[in-house]
């Protein structure tokens, strides 16, 4: 065990020699790997940041039932007797047209003008919030108030924001197949770069085979150096996305004092974190095993005569 953990460092320290050796080539690799993982990451954050103020906005989905303007009392109570019969309403709110005057009143700014109206142009409305929340259940149970007598409106107040959490689930589906298609260019990358090494290593790789190295011995330090090189890249796709993150919120800083709202964007979490530096090591480290196992069956040391 002491023997195996001891080549193991050995490979690591070996490993951070040949970044030494070649600094700018793996710099430059390392460059590439980190702009191709912070293109997707940074999209993905986006997205979520989107998903979380759409979900702070609305949180209930409610269906607001409008009546027409000359109905009366018992029209509005036997509308009332349907909501409460309705076993997928769970519950609901009346808000009368002279309350609802009066909250337009005071939240328009302008009482004045809402005084000089000949008449009171609103209807007495319901709020209905429905136990099934999925966006089947609500349009069917909108459809069906539409047909009650004396409804002359339904609105599905937050059907906007289904709307716009199809478009973000869409959108998280694009960034999963660039994500992909990204890792896959990631891997040819870093078995382009580890074929080189093997061809400049290509003597003293023959040399180990002839005196009994194992397949694993030799291909160990190269899955090092592939595996730190994408957590590299990793890090700094890392720095990248969350110093655009912090730059975004300086700006929105700014409009949040203007606003007197709060506007920030969140940074990926811990575990997000933890997956752009992991993801692209084990990528890294698939495509040097691919590279290397190719060319060691390539690369077969000469027979003794």
């Amino acid at each position: 065990m002491r023997a195996w953990l001891g080549h193991h460092a050995r490979s690591i320290v070996s490993t951070l020699a040949n970044f030494g050796r070649a600094p700018l080539g793996a710099a430059l690799s390392v460059l590439v790997a980190g702009i191709a993982l912070a293109l997707p990451a940074g999209l993905y954050l986006t997205i979520d940041n989107l998903q979380s103020a759409a979900r702070g906005i609305v949180t209930e989905p409610q269906i607001s039932v409008f009546l027409a303007l000359d109905a009366s009392r018992a029209e509005v109570a036997q509308i009332e007797t349907h909501l409460k019969q309705d076993h997928r309403v769970q519950h609901y709110r009346f808000v009368p047209r002279d309350q609802a005057l009066r909250e337009l009143k005071q939240a328009s700014g302008i009482p004045d003008l809402v005084d000089s109206l000949p008449q009171n142009p609103l209807p007495d409305a319901f709020v209905v919030s429905a136990q099934d929340s999925s966006p089947q259940s609500l349009e069917a149970l909108r459809d069906e108030i539409k047909q009650w007598p004396r409804v002359a409106l339904v609105q599905l107040d937050a059907a906007w924001a289904r709307r716009l959490d199809a478009v973000l689930r869409f959108g998280q589906l694009a960034v999963a197949l660039l994500a992909a298609l990204l890792a896959c260019a990631l891997i040819a990358i870093m078995f382009n770069n580890i074929r080189l090494q093997v061809l400049t290593r290509r003597d003293e790789i023959e040399v180990a085979k002839l005196i009994g190295a194992t397949d694993a011995f030799i291909r160990r330090p190269f899955l090092y150096y592939g595996a730190l090189q994408g957590c590299a890249g990793g890090a700094l796709a890392w720095l990248v996305v969350s110093a655009c993150v912090w730059l975004a919120n300086r700006q929105l800083g700014e409009l949040s004092h203007l606003y007197a709202a709060l506007f920030q964007l969140r940074y990926l979490s811990a575990a997000d974190s933890l997956w752009l530096l992991g993801l692209p090591a084990a990528l890294g480290w698939l495509g040097a095993w691919m590279s290397v196992h190719r060319h060691l069956q390539l690369l077969e040391p000469p027979r003794p005569k």
